[in-house]
């Protein structure tokens, strides 16, 4: 399959979601439950937008030669700084194509295929997680499981599966707080105070990265709780109306960080040229989330193969274009705001 075969098999496939040709927010704003946003939508549509307000500096008068868009993470190496979002409840926001625990499979193998990693979703049905680590478990542990800010009790729970699977980083979406399952647990669920964030990094065991930093303050208190990376994500613009885009937060936390730790970000970012523009903003890699749900719902695994390696691929090609060959290559000066 090619990509526009994976996307003409999946419009038809996924419920509300229209696999639009540009994943930008607009079509299904305020659709939830569904692929949209809470309230009026407007943080997921400016995620998209204030990428493309950020123009690439092409120069082609450069040595000649191949971009190497290899990239390591906690020792481990990947075919792009390219990584797959954790995605829940998708028979609720989709369709019954697929469940949480037959799209995370498909997910995980997929990118594993590709050369780089998918995070995987947690949900109220324990046996997401139990699947999610078992196919992280069955690619070598290329994957980043990712749990929700649940009561401690059920963290412990959780954690023991991911030491389980051998992944080899594992995430919390601390921008997962605000949703109603969570409020309405027994013990209580949600947001997390630094203590407890620093408690549960030592439970986790693995490298530790923060997901829905979207403030300097919030880099230092995950710094603060040993944070070993940080994903700059206002939770794919799906919580709460009226955030920045991440592109706007990313430069001042990436500087307030000051290398001590790697920063990701997400949001928005849709084509290899988008993932260029992270990493000039000081990003070292990007995780893209819904436009792999359309990938999946089309092809499968197939499909989130294909998807990855058209990333790749773009990203390959802007650097080629902009006179960078390695991704250490790619600064401020690559890009005009």
């Amino acid at each position: 399959m090619n990509y526009n075969e994976v996307m003409a098999q999946a419009r038809g496939n996924m419920g509300k979601c229209k696999a639009c040709p540009v994943c930008n927010g607009i079509a299904c704003r305020n659709t939830v439950p569904g692929p949209g946003a809470k309230g009026v939508g407007d943080t997921a549509i400016r995620n998209y937008e204030m990428w493309q307000r950020i123009r690439v500096n092409m120069d082609t008068l450069c040595p000649c030669g191949d971009a190497d868009t290899s990239y390591t993470l906690f020792g481990r190496s990947f075919a792009a700084p390219i990584f797959a979002g954790p995605v829940g409840a998708v028979t609720m926001h989709y369709s019954d194509l697929y469940n949480d625990q037959s799209y995370n499979a498909a997910l995980v193998s997929g990118c594993a295929e590709a050369g780089i990693a998918a995070f995987t979703g947690d949900g109220l049905d324990a046996n997401v997680m139990v699947q999610a680590t078992k196919a992280i478990g069955q690619v070598g542990g290329m994957g980043v499981p990712t749990v929700k800010p649940w009561n401690l009790e059920l963290i412990r729970e959780k954690m023991a599966l991911v030491k389980e699977s051998g992944a080899f980083a594992v995430a919390m979406d601390v921008d997962a707080a605000g949703l109603p399952f969570l409020r309405g647990m027994n013990p209580p669920a949600g947001s997390k105070t630094v203590e407890q964030l620093r408690e549960i990094k030592q439970i986790a065991g693995l490298p530790f990265i923060v997901k829905g930093i979207m403030t300097v303050q919030g880099a230092m208190k995950s710094l603060e709780a040993g944070a070993d990376a940080i994903l700059v994500s206002n939770h794919g613009g799906r919580v709460l109306d009226g955030c920045p885009a991440t592109a706007e937060v990313l430069p001042e936390i990436v500087a307030a960080v000051d290398g001590r730790v790697p920063v990701l970000v997400d949001g928005g970012i849709r084509s290899g040229t988008d993932v260029f523009r992270a990493l000039a903003l000081g990003a070292q890699a990007v995780v893209i989330a819904r436009p792999f749900v359309c990938a999946v719902y089309g092809g499968g695994a197939e499909g989130a193969k294909v998807y990855a390696d058209k990333l790749r691929a773009e990203l390959a090609d802007t650097m080629q274009m902009c006179g960078v060959h390695k991704l250490s290559e790619i600064d401020r000066s690559c890009v005009r705001l």
